[in-house]
């Protein structure tokens, strides 16, 4: 008996030993928009679910590039264990800068054609996460599914935002395909959105919009104009259709920080190299349908699309 008692204490003095790991994380999150939050949200809960004790350092450069540049400098000093990008433009900004520290991006559409990593497969740096790419070509059918009568389709986007380039190329490749006319309309910041929306007033007859960084912040101008002329939206993201518009293809953004929380903890505890860590993506896309918009702008939905949607948003 006592053997055992001795034992167990011996086990329990062994297990308080084993230190619990803390970690400073330092995020930089572009701007303020829901699956950016989303992001960051699944990201701090992963981490903080696998038991390690996170001081998360959260950073929002309220989508202004200098304010961006200065964050950097600032996490510099907070000298983190990790650094967390969220958008293209954040991930950016830190990788120029950063070079000794581990960093993840998350919400990031094609970090090859953003210069962060080598390839997919092998990034070949300090930097690794998640991508956010949509299905593009898909979301583009879902919109002629509901309305086969389209011809013209309406874009907003920045030019600026490399992730949003990126995207066009597909979006246009795919209306060629579907004999659909892509009508661009580009918004340089959050203000020229509204007047960007404007633009296709009586030229379109739905409106898609990219996982744009500007767009998406500034999504309740679009939503305004939309409504107030009856046209139809489509954004790439499902978090912003919970505000207003007909329907979305998407991935889960609370679900991609996870995953790249899942990455964070393999760098943290196992020691992984961002080098050797794969770039990830999403596989799962819901089909998400909002009646309350719908309804609003007098639109009706097929059958067939809501048979298969996931949610139904009133």
């Amino acid at each position: 008996m006592k053997k055992l008692l001795s034992s167990l204490f011996c086990s329990a003095l062994v297990l308080a030993a084993v230190p619990v790991l803390a970690a400073t994380i330092s995020i930089h999150q572009l701007v303020e928009h829901p699956s950016l939050d989303a992001a960051a949200k699944g990201f701090q809960d992963a981490v903080t679910e696998a038991g390690i004790e996170a001081t998360f350092n959260v950073h929002n450069a309220q989508n202004n590039s200098a304010t961006s540049q200065q964050i950097v400098n600032q996490i510099l000093g907070e000298n983190p264990d990790l650094v967390l990008a969220i958008s293209t433009p954040s991930a950016q900004h830190v990788a120029n800068k950063i070079k000794d520290i581990p960093i993840l991006f998350t919400a990031v559409t094609d970090p090859v054609a953003a210069q962060l990593v080598a390839s997919l497969e092998a990034p070949g740096g300090n930097v690794t996460g998640t991508s956010d790419m949509s299905p593009l070509a898909e979301q583009i059918d879902l919109v002629k599914e509901i309305q086969p009568d389209v011809k013209n389709i309406g874009v907003i986007y920045n030019s600026g935002e490399v992730n949003s380039v990126v995207q066009i190329d597909v979006i246009k490749a795919a209306c060629e395909k579907s004999g659909l006319n892509l009508i661009e309309a580009v918004a340089a910041n959050n203000a020229g959105v509204y007047q960007a929306a404007q633009s296709l007033v009586g030229k379109v007859d739905a409106i898609f919009l990219p996982t744009d960084n500007t767009v998406i912040s500034s999504y309740e101008s679009v939503l305004r104009v939309a409504g107030d002329h009856n046209i139809p939206v489509y954004p790439a993201e499902a978090d912003s259709l919970a505000k207003g518009g007909t329907a979305s293809l998407s991935l889960d953004y609370y679900q991609l920080g996870r995953q790249t929380g899942a990455m964070a903890v393999k760098i943290l505890n196992d020691k992984v190299k961002p080098a050797d860590l794969p770039v990830e993506t999403q596989q799962d896309f819901k089909l998400i349908v909002n009646q309350g918009f719908v309804n609003k702008i007098s639109q009706t939905i097929p059958q067939t699309v809501m048979d298969r949607a996931q949610e139904v948003l009133q």
